[in-house]
């Protein structure tokens, strides 16, 4: 068994009163810096936390009570402006943000991120402490931007454990908060009023982010599923969806593809809204993306379809009950993805659905478990 560690960590905690972190999107990444934040939290009580983030994720790190303020990149508007070469609304927006971030007087800075633009923020902040990941997760230019560089091993590794071990090398075994995504009970309130009485619920949540369309399993797929689990488990089959591109008309075409077995879950507005709806359910089955990665940080038992993307550094989190599913074509996995999507759709939904049963029988055990098809 190979032992996750950080090989050069500090001999003991930088002194810190007020700490910024840097991991600015996505969803899914954002998510499953969560855990080791926390961590931070527990081995700094009394120190002040910010958290730099692009503005999809602001949402849910502004509603955890550990996290004394959330500060957003405004990226979108950096980005068009750009675009645009409008140099004046570029510094416009940007002039004041830097202002505003170093005037903040951080003395460290935890970059989760560590590529070149959490880099240069970071050295832009002031801070005279700034760590970062060492080669190979420290990516183009960020390892010079920072003052101490964690070395990890293995190379390959989850995002959580990845994560985990950046704190371990300022403060070796640092553990995470026993709860470390919190949802407001007035969330979880509003999202059983709006599911209503009934069985026991499993979500599905087909989507993806318009740029990774490989990473989504087939409508037929996750119809049978539906199907299976509804006429075997007694169960209700909620299909989620997001406001981004297509995904609402997808989940609408599993439903009716599902025949009466599915229905279209209500309208979630929030990435909180999201969460509590899982939570309010038995399982989530989905690809990988931060969905997935958020129903696993609320506690509900995953079914992970793996694709393209690598199964060891996206696993789920390892407290919750998980089964990950994939066919290990020759090419997976890979960083691009393509429009045969050949590892999705060679996943057979009888896989899917005995990973499922897996999970909804009493007593799952926690951790990730994989299914490999065809192997």
């Amino acid at each position: 068994m190979v032992i996750e560690a950080c090989l050069n960590p500090l001999p003991s905690p930088p002194p810190a009163d007020r700490i910024l972190v840097l991991r600015l999107g996505a969803l899914g990444d954002v998510v499953r810096t969560l855990p080791a934040v926390s961590s931070l939290r527990r081995a700094y009580p009394g120190a002040h936390i910010a958290w730099l983030v692009e503005p999809p994720a602001a949402s849910i790190l502004r509603e955890q009570p550990w996290i004394d303020e959330v500060l957003v990149f405004p990226r979108p508007a950096l980005r068009g402006a750009l675009r645009r070469c409008q140099l004046r609304t570029l510094l416009r927006a940007l002039v004041p943000f830097l202002r505003a971030l170093r005037g903040r007087r951080f003395d460290l800075v935890v970059d989760f991120h560590s590529i070149l633009r959490s880099g240069v923020l970071s050295a832009l902040s002031g801070a005279g402490q700034r760590v970062a990941y060492a080669r190979p997760y420290g990516r183009e230019l960020s390892p010079l931007c920072a003052t101490h560089r964690a070395r990890l091993a293995p190379e390959r590794r989850s995002r959580f454990a990845r994560n985990a071990g950046l704190v371990d090398y300022l403060v070796p075994g640092a553990q995470p908060a026993s709860t470390p995504l919190r949802l407001d009970p007035a969330v979880r309130l509003r999202a059983r009023r709006r599911l209503g009485a009934g069985p026991p619920r499993v979500a599905i949540h087909p989507g993806t982010s318009d740029a990774t369309p490989y990473k989504r399993y087939t409508v037929e797929g996750y119809a049978r599923v539906a199907r299976a689990l509804a006429k075997d488990e007694g169960v209700e089959l909620l299909v989620t969806w997001g406001p981004a591109g297509d995904e609402r008309a997808v989940a609408e075409r599993i439903v009716e593809a599902a025949a009466g077995a599915a229905r279209l879950a209500p309208p979630t507005p929030t990435l909180s809204d999201l969460a509590a709806l899982f939570a309010a359910c038995r399982l989530t089955i989905g690809s990988d993306t931060g969905p997935l990665h958020l129903a696993a940080l609320v506690g509900t038992p995953v079914v992970q379809i793996f694709g393209p993307t690598d199964p060891i550094e996206n696993a789920p989190y390892a407290a919750t009950p998980s089964r990950s599913v994939r066919v290990p074509v020759p090419c997976s996995p890979c960083r691009r993805g393509c429009a045969a999507a050949t590892c999705m759709r060679s996943i057979p939904p009888a896989a899917v659905i005995a990973a499922s049963r897996e999970l909804l029988a009493p007593r799952p055990t926690a951790g990730v478990r994989a299914r490999a098809v065809g192997s």
